[in-house]
């Protein structure tokens, strides 16, 4: 009697599984990229708005007030709302002020922080 010569049915199987199991695991990999670029996008535009914020302060040749004070910063399309927070430091004639942007969410996308002199 002549033997077939070919794959079994279990190795097929095993074979099939594996494939299987890596095409799942490259489509986890590209979702996680795909979600990672997106946010990559939004930070990007998180820091131009707070660069700006910050830029315009700085321009304004004023020296700021101890306080929290709102903006809103239009990027890319999208809106993202701020914070500016303005705080005291051990030097009199200095302020830091931190501009904190958030997505919609209320997730806080990045903070960003300088120091003014006054002039």
């Amino acid at each position: 009697m002549k033997r077939s010569r070919g794959f079994t049915l279990l190795e097929v199987l095993v074979a099939l599984a594996v494939v299987a199991i890596a095409l799942g695991a490259g489509l986890r990999a590209t979702g996680v990229l795909t979600d990672n670029a997106a946010r990559l996008a939004d930070v990007v535009a998180a820091q131009w708005c707070a660069d700006n914020q910050l830029t315009a302060m700085r321009l304004s040749h004023t020296f700021p007030g101890v306080g929290d004070a709102d903006f809103a910063c239009e990027q890319l399309g999208r809106s993202y709302p701020g914070r500016l927070v303005t705080q005291p430091t051990p030097n009199p004639s200095f302020r830091r002020v931190d501009a904190i942007v958030s997505d919609d969410a209320g997730h806080v996308l990045l903070t960003l922080s300088t120091v003014l002199a006054r002039q």
